[in-house]
């Protein structure tokens, strides 16, 4: 008897129209993914930093005229500027510095040395800031490893008290799946412990957008903790509930030279009054 064989598999042929409703179907999956689910967006634990989400978000728009008596320039910086030229810096007029040192309890910044102590070293005001991430551990645990990880305080009239970066979730949701009461707690946790283990009110780092977002726009800690507000235009715009008067502006993340920069609501003295408390 004849031995029948099977033959080659067909192919499958769609018509045009039909590979176009395919592609369109699967473009309509995707969107519907949320961000965190999305690898090619979300980056690598760690390389959060300082407004990562300001432009997003707000917006770039102008920047503040130079040259005003009563604002004391500065800079903010992270592992992304490597190595600091910081003579450079100072050279510029760029007299205090906030170095990211810590970010949940999973991350150290590798250049943290050379940057603290670098911009110490030519003569600037200096701190350390940490890149919160809620939705990772509570905020006591992550003002014990920040304290333990650079973000000390000293009364040495060259250390300004450390900055708690609250922001958007480069990572997921943009409030860290957390309700805006349960946000505030953990923020409220935080700066208890920081205060508890250095004796210094931490600052505190946001945007006005995201702190209506994700808080409701809290009032409670503008008594105690000075604001370190993200706006990239020509004036800090609308400040958090709470908050009368920021202490620092974050006011682009491309200036003139390395790192994003600041200007200090005051002159030199009243930098040097914040480092000492």
């Amino acid at each position: 008897m004849p031995v029948h064989r099977p033959g080659p598999a067909r192919r499958s042929r769609l018509s045009p129209a039909g590979v176009l409703l395919a592609a369109l179907s699967a473009l309509a999956l995707l969107l519907t993914l949320p961000t965190a689910a999305r690898a090619d967006d979300v980056p690598e634990r760690g390389t959060a930093r300082l407004g990562q989400g300001v432009i997003e978000h707000d917006g770039q728009g102008g920047r503040p005229a130079g040259g005003d008596a009563t604002q004391t320039e500065g800079v903010d910086v992270s592992s992304h500027q490597g190595n600091v030229a910081w003579s450079t810096l100072w050279n510029s007029g760029v007299k205090w510095a906030y170095v990211k040192a810590t970010e949940g309890t999973y991350y150290k910044n590798p250049y943290f040395a050379q940057q603290y102590n670098g911009s110490y070293n030519v003569g600037m005001i200096r701190g350390a800031y940490h890149f919160a991430t809620p939705d990772t551990t509570s905020g006591a645990a992550q003002a014990n490893y920040f304290v333990d990880n650079g973000g000390g305080w000293s009364r040495d009239g060259k250390t300004l008290p450390g900055a708690l970066d609250i922001e958007w979730n480069p990572y997921g949701a943009a409030c860290f799946g957390k309700s805006q009461s349960g946000m505030v707690s953990w923020i409220r946790d935080f700066l208890n412990t920081y205060k508890a283990r250095t004796g210094r009110d931490a600052v505190i780092y946001t945007a006005t957008s995201w702190w209506k977002q994700c808080t409701g726009n809290y009032s409670g800690f503008g008594a105690s903790n000075p604001l370190w507000i993200a706006r990239y235009n020509t004036s800090p715009g609308e400040l958090p509930a709470g908050w009368g008067f920021h202490t620092m502006w974050q006011y682009t993340s491309s200036g003139p030279t390395v790192g994003d920069h600041n200007k200090f609501n005051g002159a030199l003295d009243r930098v040097v009054a914040l480092a000492n408390g």
